[in-house]
């Protein structure tokens, strides 16, 4: 059996039926440094409070999947170091041998799933990266997509990646890509790109409306809700472009693959804008955290 902790804070809203929402646990321990990890992580909790839902971060701690942290934990896990950075081929191991871990957006789905949560909010998705023609670098985000059955908000994939192959591939399996509110795909750090968004939605109703027929239909997995960052935190995609081809030059040339590309390049692109990414990168967070909290608002109200 899976031991599964509860905060007492989502067991409530368990015992309650309210809505809950799961956040990741990996932007907090490789996202940004201590102390601003957790204040960040409290912030995003408390957005999804004051928008009428219940937070639920997510991480194993010494071989126990927690759902929802508690204040110290959260401290804690901000400042733990080596903690493992869980997709799903490692999760299982992880809790089998007693480890410390944080979640990324695979391994954050198998957790809701397990914990009956259908919505998660996120930055943005992993994805196809750039040269995985040679590489065959592709998360495992997009085949958790297809498999799990929860919906996730994020400002898109990733500017990092090959975002038109990341489309194709969620398309190949069948993932839902509804952007919210625009009629084109966004691109993380920038609200708008010149792909097409390949679903439009306009309202949380329609968002939960949508999963919930998924089931009823039978279709497996889960959709991915695209989410632009607001217009007044954005930076520009023409001026990070330029930045995203530096910083993956330089990965190229150091050798860097695998698990280690997406943190190298995320740190190189923080630093060549000083520090703009991880202003916008909060700022968009917060903003699906919202939206996540309204869609997962919905849901109850769907399913009463």
């Amino acid at each position: 059996m899976i031991n599964i902790k509860y905060s007492a804070e989502v067991q409530a809203a368990r015992s309650n039926n309210t809505a809950i929402v799961a956040l990741e646990s990996t932007i907090i321990t490789h996202g940004m440094p201590y102390p601003q990890n957790v204040e960040v992580a409290a912030q995003v909790e408390q957005d999804i409070r004051e928008t009428g839902a219940t937070p639920a971060t997510i991480a194993v701690l010494d071989g126990c999947l927690h759902v929802g942290l508690e204040t110290d934990q959260l401290q804690s896990l901000g400042q733990a170091k080596n903690v493992a950075k869980l997709s799903r081929a490692d999760f299982a191991a992880c809790l089998a041998t007693g480890g410390t871990g944080a979640t990324t957006v695979a391994a954050t789905m198998i957790a809701a799933k397990l914990s009956e949560i259908e919505v998660f909010a996120t930055g943005g998705i992993g994805g196809v990266h750039k040269g995985a023609e040679q590489t065959f670098d592709i998360s495992a985000d997009l085949l958790e997509l297809a498999a799990t059955p929860v919906t996730v908000v994020a400002a898109g994939a990733k500017a990092i990646l090959d975002v038109p192959k990341t489309l194709e591939v969620l398309e190949t399996h069948g993932v839902p890509v509804i952007v919210y509110g625009q009629d084109s795909f966004p691109a993380f750090w920038s609200a708008q790109s010149d792909l097409a968004a390949p679903l439009r939605m306009d309202n949380a109703v329609q968002i939960a409306s949508a999963h919930v027929l998924r089931q009823a239909i039978g279709l497996p997995g889960g959709q991915l809700v695209a989410n632009p960052i607001p217009d007044t935190d954005q930076i520009a995609a023409e001026i990070l472009a330029p930045i995203i081809a530096q910083a993956q030059t330089e990965a190229d040339n150091k050798g860097i693959s695998g698990k280690s590309v997406t943190p190298f390049l995320l740190q190189r692109i923080f630093e060549l804008t000083e520090g703009k990414s991880l202003t916008a990168n909060i700022a968009l967070i917060r903003n699906n955290a919202r939206l996540a909290s309204n869609v997962a608002k919905e849901l109850i109200t769907l399913r009463s």
